[in-house]
């Protein structure tokens, strides 16, 4: 068969799929959903605030009002309910049916600061989010996801584990804890796909309180200079990592960077 005979499948791999993104709200997460509404697949939507999902929501109806969106708040940085609450949110999402793929953007605020100065109950707290959640959601993914090398579940972490700064060290051990989780979960969920994005800076909604203290050209000017790229990451450039592991049904067990070239400077 000729190659202008063969069918055209790379635009339509996404076509009628349908993916939990755990927090989508904002940031890589909101985009992700974007890429995804624009692909032809129907997204739902979780983070803690029901206010940031029920707002999401209406701005990617707004922006794509053939697609099918779907919010559910979810709390994943409480030590006392995390277990309950993701429960809960896989409960409502199996409504729906099985899913084609899990994505786990979900983060807050990073635990810097000095070694010793961190409690037991803080360290514990500071990887709740970004470690304990995407294991707990993993633990559900035979219920939630289709059987087979076409379903998948990304994580994601940070580029800083491979270029470590001092005052890093408890949230360094969660990132890069990550790498190991992952790898795991690929032989334990195998033929469901296990994959991670690593990033470096990106501009998202998280650099809004360096704006408001009138730091964010200096912060961003510090970043760039340690980039090969000379610039802070788009959330629109980063996206495609998560839209090639989806599409991917060969790459399991992998690592995916995007971060400028951060760890050559």
């Amino acid at each position: 068969m000729s190659q202008s005979t063969q069918p055209v499948t790379y635009k339509s791999k996404l076509q009628g799929a349908r993916v939990l993104i755990l927090g989508g709200s904002s940031g890589v997460g909101f985009g992700v959903a974007q890429a995804l509404l624009e692909h032809g697949a129907s997204v739902i939507i979780s983070s803690s605030s029901p206010d940031r999902v029920a707002k999401a929501v209406q701005r990617l109806e707004a922006s794509h009002p053939q697609g099918h969106v779907q919010g559910i708040a979810c709390n994943l940085g409480s030590q006392e309910h995390l277990v309950s609450d993701v429960g809960k949110l896989v409960t409502e999402v199996a409504k729906g049916g099985k899913l084609d793929h899990v994505v786990h953007t979900a983060g807050d605020a990073m635990a810097i600061g000095k070694l010793e100065d961190f409690s037991l109950a803080e360290i514990q707290q500071a990887g709740m989010v970004r470690f304990f959640s995407p294991f707990i959601v993993a633990q559900h993914l035979r219920k939630l996801l289709k059987d087979g090398p076409a379903s998948s579940y990304i994580m994601t972490t940070g580029g800083a584990s491979e270029r470590p700064m001092p005052d890093w060290t408890v949230v360094l051990s969660y990132i890069t804890g990550l790498v190991g989780m992952m790898r795991g979960l690929a032989k334990d969920l195998a033929p469901i796909r296990v994959n991670l994005v690593a990033l470096g800076p990106v501009e998202t909604e998280l650099w809004d309180s360096f704006r408001a203290q009138g730091a964010y050209e200096a912060v961003k000017e510090s970043f760039e200079k340690g980039m090969a790229t000379g610039t802070i990451g788009k959330v629109e450039d980063i996206v495609e990592s998560y839209l090639y592991l989806m599409k991917d049904k060969n790459a399991t067990g992998s690592t995916v960077t995007s971060n400028g070239g951060m760890v050559l400077m």
